[in-house]
């Protein structure tokens, strides 16, 4: 299943999120190393909801990019 993440470049570091999983987040040091994060906590997310016999929410979120003059 592909869900959407949102990864957001700090002054020192990466976070990432997934809108169809709320409080499923990573930070990291780098942008690779966020998307590696964030991948585990998807499954381990996934897996936790599996547990505990709730349904596993289906991606819903897009992504468009918005272009406007500055």
């Amino acid at each position: 299943m592909d869900y959407v993440v949102i990864i957001e470049k700090g002054e020192s570091s990466f976070g990432a999120y997934v809108p169809d999983l709320p409080g499923c987040v990573a930070a990291a040091d780098s942008e690779s190393e966020v998307l590696s994060l964030i991948r585990e906590a998807i499954e381990f997310h996934l897996e936790s909801l599996r547990e505990e016999g709730l349904p596993i929410p289906r991606s819903s979120s897009t992504v468009q990019t918005v272009r406007v003059a500055a």
